[in-house]
């Protein structure tokens, strides 16, 4: 037991230590080369969002996601490499990088950091126009699906997962429906990555899912997937050191999309596959991102059907922002309410 919580605890700390001493790097090279949108705002068309962040968006860069996901992969890795090193029994134990529990999200972890990374490139070098710079949401989308598709493919077939768990209902088996499950859930999880749009928000919030998913992986006896949510857990950290306001930099897509893609993996990885209902209190343990996409949906509904807005501006942070909450009082908010529904969700699995 104190070997495996070794095992857990040692690639947080190592990967906060990695992203705190990267970051001076990552920092220079941002503000020296510009990264960050040459227009605020989103458009004519949004006004009210432009008001309230006409300061915050030009002039400081985006990409501080490759903070989050750098320092992961290093301590990933670099465990791995001490652990073949010195092969001893102990240290050989540390290794947590394995085919059947960490391979999945680590791959999720790098496309979704890559294909944001280039969504980030090209609206900092586009025209400065939040429509022509990046790429554009269906192609994002079609991203996110197909990573989503093929990782149902792999667990339907590979892993002969057909089922997901219930707190206290047991499974349901869907057979092949798994597949689109997986893409469906993917892209929802996706949806939420849109929570990042104030000082600390994003950081903090999941900051708590993945130490949340990290405690269910381990009470799963799933060490190897705990310890590398641990990893990931430690870069969140290191980067919302310097996110927390005035931040130096924003997550942007390469954080958001590398870790959504992430979490979606690991929500299926902690369910049947571990005997657990990863995928069921998903919707608890990552509430505030699901209901930030709501809000959007629901926004878009009533002025659809009702001619008027259901909020002052969405998503729903941005709605308090426009009542006069401070940043910053929003964001505690947010995180003492993901704190809250990430114990929930775990009381539910360990319960169940």
């Amino acid at each position: 037991m104190l070997l495996d919580l070794i095992k857990v605890f040692l690639p947080a700390v190592l990967s906060f230590a990695i992203g705190i001493g990267i970051t001076p790097l990552v920092s220079h090279y941002l503000y020296s080369h510009r990264m960050w949108k040459k227009k605020a705002g989103k458009g004519d068309e949004t006004p009210l969002f432009n008001k309230l962040h006409e300061v915050r968006e030009s002039g400081t860069p985006r990409m501080g996601g490759v903070i989050i996901w750098i320092s992961a992969i290093l301590a990933t890795f670099g465990v791995s490499f001490l652990a073949g090193m010195f092969n001893t029994p102990v240290i050989s134990k540390l290794d947590f990088l394995s085919r059947d529990q960490t391979w999945i999200p680590l791959l999720a972890l790098l496309i979704g950091a890559g294909i944001g990374l280039i969504d980030d490139l090209f609206e900092v070098r586009g025209s400065g126009d939040y429509k022509a710079g990046g790429l554009s949401l269906f192609k994002r989308l079609l991203v996110v699906g197909a990573v989503g598709l093929l990782a149902g493919l792999w667990f339907h077939f590979k892993l002969d997962i057909v089922a997901i768990g219930f707190p206290f209902l047991g499974t349901l088996t869907l057979g092949w429906l798994i597949i689109p499950l997986f893409a469906i859930v993917t892209l929802a999880v996706y949806s939420g990555g849109i929570i990042d749009g104030i000082d600390g928000l994003a950081g903090g919030i999941f900051a708590v899912i993945f130490g949340a998913y990290g405690a269910i992986a381990f009470f799963q006896s799933q060490i190897n997937l705990a310890a590398f949510c641990a990893a990931v857990l430690g870069g969140i950290l290191a980067f919302l050191w310097f996110n927390i306001p005035p931040a130096r930099f924003y997550m942007s897509e390469t954080g958001s999309m590398a870790l959504t893609l992430c979490l979606s993996i690991v929500a299926f990885t902690t369910d049947s596959l571990g005997e657990g209902e990863g995928v069921s209190v998903l919707l608890i343990i990552a509430f505030p991102l699901f209901i930030t996409s709501a809000s959007v949906i629901m926004q878009k509904i009533w002025k659809k059907f009702f001619g008027k807005k259901l909020l002052i501006i969405s998503p729903l942070h941005h709605h308090f922002e426009a009542l006069g909450w401070p940043s910053y009082k929003v964001t505690m908010r947010y995180w003492v309410i993901s704190i809250i529904f990430a114990i929930l969700g775990l009381i539910l699995t360990l319960v169940s």
